[in-house]
């Protein structure tokens, strides 16, 4: 291939890359308010003045749109989760910010409908399918995350040795997942106040030393 034979082929990938990333950008938002269900290629193209054809060349059928969804919603959580907790050092200090972070992804409204997955989850929890099968492992590698926090600060010696580190983290979640669902459906961002006083009580509940806890914002 001539040089600007690949030049123009750059520039063509690039141009579908930067429309697949406008379309992601929407498709997550839609989602998270109106669920996986309300995307479709045709929705898509009209709302972003875009060709159905070009959509459907970068997608190739609702499911996978669905799904590359998924997988857009999960690295903006990370980014705005996971990562930034991971700048403090493993212990009971990176179990209270990956905490403190999530209240935030949620009341900050990064996705307008809250936690993303949450409200998607709740859609496709009894079905079958990829989707369903892709949610199942966004939930797994969260809930894994927690566990793998939690343990490190039982070996670091902030939690107590005898942790039930799968019971800790089952319970903290329940504490996110409660302040998004209170929040969103009754406008009530106190819903995140009460999570962190929940949160810091049940990690100076399990500390090796209760003072090191520090109330969550």
């Amino acid at each position: 291939m001539t040089g600007g034979g690949a030049a123009r082929l750059d520039g063509r990938v690039e141009r579908g890359n930067q429309t697949r990333r406008l379309v992601l950008r929407r498709t997550v938002d839609i989602a998270s308010v109106e669920g996986l269900d309300a995307l479709s290629l045709g929705r898509i193209a009209t709302e972003l003045k875009l060709s159905k054809s070009g959509v459907f060349a970068l997608f190739g059928s609702k499911e996978e749109l669905q799904l590359a969804t998924i997988r857009a919603a999960g690295r903006i959580f990370l980014d705005a989760v996971v990562e930034p907790a991971r700048q403090e050092p493993p212990g009971i200090g990176r179990v209270r910010q990956l905490c403190a972070h999530w209240l935030a992804y949620s009341e900050r409204r990064i996705f307008p409908g809250g936690c993303f997955f949450q409200g998607v989850i709740a859609e496709y929890d009894a079905r079958e399918g990829a989707v369903h099968d892709a949610l199942v492992r966004a939930d797994r590698d969260w809930t894994a995350q927690v566990e793998q926090c939690l343990a490190e600060a039982v070996d670091t010696g902030g939690l107590r040795p005898d942790t039930d580190v799968p019971q800790l983290a089952f319970e903290l979640i329940a504490f996110l997942e409660t302040a998004n669902a209170h929040a969103v459906l009754h406008d009530e961002p106190a819903a995140y106040r009460r999570a962190a006083t929940g949160i810091t009580h049940r990690l100076r509940a399990a500390a090796t030393d209760p003072a090191d806890v520090a109330a969550l914002p």
